[in-house]
């Protein structure tokens, strides 16, 4: 099949969503398949090699921006438009990109979600006539439902069918400013009645999105994000260090490093873990993205460990490489990334799990479902840094019986969540549309 996978750059920030991409372009490549990435925004941050190399980044970030500030850039001449959309300009904005912050973007966002009505109509005529001269696709794929705005201008150039990928979209949707919340949220439902094709990471977020977007259940499906295997061992690799090892043991958290996340509420578990008889040598271990816009949470989480007079009992591991982050799987005990908000899917928990260590999660979003599907971990209420120190506890005094868990959901991982069986099931996806075309109203047809 030929295929063209557009995706977004987050600049400087680790973004799970292009890790996940990449990846699946090289299998998909792998596999046989004639695959183009194309990244829009920001150069992508990663952690293996950039299978977009070669190929232009499209509605580059200071573009966008500025276009959306005032209409004299929507019509700058065409030397202008090239040197902000050069290379070197974009290293540079990407290196001092913070978090997009929602409540700072509410127009720029619903003028994305318009297409070619939007402000940035002129980035979307560029997009779709370089597309036009490269392959001719079988199917064109959108790494989040926030890119609909493309949906309308490609399918009418191209003539391909549309997937889009769903993750974690709603959150940033509903903490835009109430100006901006309802009418993205519309303008999103309506333009995704032109998408052929829904790929959900979960049950619980088909559902979830499904419902908001008043989409038939026919044009869902549910694949789960894949991993690179590689690296992380087989046949019970490093796993939890049973009762009889020396050392001690260390609680792991890997994801970016911010309240969204939990991490707040897991330093608070730790502390609480501290004040409990037998844990006065555990260690905390934490790990992941930290942008500019993360740093004021790490410092302020430090100070109040330095208060404790636990500082050397902590760790932080910012922006490590895969090298990094394989090692620091390979050094835990049992892990925990307490999200607060309804997590998609959770890519750091398949990840701690193929490294054979156990989890403790909230009993929300996508988490019982990973739990149910691997075996390896427990739950516990959401947002309640005691109930997680109990959950915590509950495997750090069983030991041994925490790696068998963790073994065993090391090989439920490589059964259900690795990188081939994820381009496998998403090339199944891309045929199941391709082989039935498009229709005018965006709907797969039904034979």
């Amino acid at each position: 099949m030929n295929i063209v996978q557009i995706t977004p750059g987050a600049g400087g920030m680790y973004c799970g969503n292009c890790f996940r991409d990449n990846s699946l372009v090289r299998a998909l490549r792998q596999l046989g398949h004639e695959t183009l990435l194309v990244p829009l925004y920001l150069p992508m941050t990663l952690e293996e090699e950039d299978q977009s190399a070669g190929t232009p980044i499209f509605f580059g970030g200071v573009s966008v921006y500025l276009e959306q500030l005032h209409p004299v850039f929507r019509r700058m001449p065409g030397w202008l438009h090239r040197l902000l959309a050069s290379p070197r300009l974009l290293k540079w904005a990407a290196g001092r990109a913070a978090k997009t912050r929602a409540e700072d973007v509410g127009d720029l966002m619903l003028s994305m979600l318009r297409g070619e009505e939007g402000n940035q109509a002129r980035e979307l005529d560029e997009l779709a006539g370089w597309l036009k001269h490269q392959m001719r696709p079988d199917v064109i794929c959108l790494s989040n439902a926030l890119l609909v705005g493309l949906v309308r201008r490609l399918r009418r150039d191209l003539g391909a069918p549309i997937i889009c990928m769903l993750q974690g979209e709603d959150a940033f949707l509903d903490s835009l400013p109430p100006e901006h919340r309802e009418r993205s949220w519309q303008t999103l439902a309506a333009r995704a009645a032109e998408v052929d094709l829904f790929i959900a990471p979960s049950r619980y977020f088909a559902q979830r999105m499904g419902t908001r977007l008043g989409l038939p259940p026919e044009r869902l499906r549910v694949v789960y994000n894949g991993i690179n295997l590689e690296g992380f061992g087989s046949d019970g690799a490093p796993a939890p260090r049973p009762a009889a090892d020396s050392a001690p043991p260390v609680i792991g958290y890997f994801a970016r490093m911010c309240r969204e996340k939990g991490l707040d509420t897991l330093v608070a578990a730790f502390l609480e873990l501290k004040r409990r008889p037998g844990f006065e040598s555990v260690r905390l271990r934490v790990g992941g993205g930290c942008g500019p816009g993360d740093e004021k949470v790490v410092r302020g989480l430090q100070a109040q460990l330095r208060a404790a007079g636990l500082t050397h009992q902590v760790s932080f591991h910012p922006n490590v490489d895969r090298a990094g982050k394989l090692a620091f799987f390979r050094g835990l005990t049992v892990f925990s990334v307490p999200a607060l908000y309804g997590e998609a899917f959770g890519l750091y928990v398949i990840e701690a799990l193929a490294a054979g260590v156990p989890v403790v999660q909230p009993s929300v979003a996508s988490f019982p479902e990973l739990i149910e599907a691997t075996q390896g971990g427990v739950l516990c209420p959401p947002g309640d840094a005691v109930a997680l120190a109990d959950g915590l506890e509950s495997l750090l005094r069983r030991p041994t019986e925490a790696a068998d868990m963790g073994r065993r959901a090391q090989a439920r991982v490589r059964e259900k969540f690795s990188l081939e069986r994820m381009a496998t099931d998403m090339i199944a996806a891309y045929a199941s549309v391709a082989s039935r075309g498009i229709t005018g109203g965006g709907r797969v047809a039904t034979s």
